[in-house]
């Protein structure tokens, strides 16, 4: 087991709203209760995509990148819950087992998380990455868009080892955030019946998830048709287009549901519109709205509170 400096290739984000430069960076050894991790995949998430564009405000610069499969290269003392040659995971959502989320059945989003107000660096005030003499921050405590990464024992799982990573990389977010919103968020139902808004990877995952609850209902709701054909695979029962109508899509939807509304409803794109229009989709009764996409740094939503069709 190695404990010296890695140099290694890294795509880095100097600045935003510019393209990623492909660097040599070095990457530390971990400390204490870290695990340094040797990247095998890596997906690249909406969520990068909005720090790139400006619309999610970090610290520059940073190498980015959430969701990715990996082997466990070295850890740090203090570290029992994997061992170096594990097939792993990051998680952005770190477990550290102990705070008031972790303890609670109701929910997993722990209070040592980097996704609020992003600091970009680990727990003991530091980066581990350095390029060309300057600190580079991390991302919400993984960074996978490297060759290594390095993060604290509370953000790493171990997975199965035959598992091939360029699937399983996906666990890391996209999969887990939509299938999970469906199954652990909104507890959606057998025989209800569900609105995904935007049929991407995330959202796909909320149709399988919706399916796998047992839904007799699952309308998706994308202004690109291509992806109607893959959303129907896997479990939609119809699709629409926003587009193909003069009237707003709530309404739409509220006249498929014979003027009830959906029973549960899922934005999954990011956009304030489409989120109060998820919301008034819903039945005006015990339908329930989940929020999935991320929105850019402070987006508002305004809505009627005595909202009711």
């Amino acid at each position: 087991m190695s404990l010296n400096v890695i140099k290694c290739k890294a795509a880095v984000a100097w600045e935003p709203k510019k393209p990623f430069s492909i660097e040599e960076v070095e990457v530390a050894p971990p400390k204490a209760h870290e695990v340094r991790i040797k990247i095998l995949a890596t997906g690249i998430c909406r969520s990068d995509d909005y720090v790139m564009s400006g619309a999610l405000t970090v610290a520059f610069p940073i190498i980015l990148g959430h969701e990715a499969a990996g082997i466990v290269e070295s850890v740090g003392e203090g570290v029992t819950c994997v061992k170096p040659g594990d097939k792993v995971i990051p998680l952005f959502v770190p477990q550290c087992g102990e705070c008031s989320s972790c303890v609670s059945p109701k929910g997993n989003l722990c209070t040592t998380n980097d996704l609020g107000a992003v600091r970009g660096l680990m727990k003991d005030g530091t980066t581990r990455f350095t390029c060309k003499g300057k600190q580079i921050h991390q991302f919400v405590s993984t960074s996978t868009f490297t060759e290594y990464t390095v993060v604290h024992e509370t953000a790493v799982v171990k997975i199965d080892a035959v598992a091939p990573p360029e699937k399983v990389c996906l666990i890391g977010c996209g999969f887990s955030t939509g299938y999970g919103a469906a199954l652990n968020t909104a507890k959606v139902e057998r025989g209800s019946t569900c609105a995904v808004f935007g049929l991407g990877g995330v959202g796909l995952s909320v149709v399988m998830g919706c399916k796998a609850a047992g839904a007799s209902r699952i309308i998706g709701v994308d202004i690109n048709k291509d992806k109607f054909a893959k959303a129907k695979e896997l479990g939609a029962t119809e699709c629409v287009n926003p587009q193909d109508f003069t009237k707003p899509i709530e309404d739409v939807l509220r006249e498929l549901t014979g003027g009830n509304g959906v029973d549960y409803s899922f934005e999954v794109i990011g956009r304030t519109d489409t989120m109060t229009a998820a919301l008034a989709s819903c039945h005006m009764n015990y339908g329930t709205s989940v929020i999935v996409g991320v929105p850019p740094s402070a987006s508002q939503i305004t809505y009627n509170a005595m909202q009711k069709k």
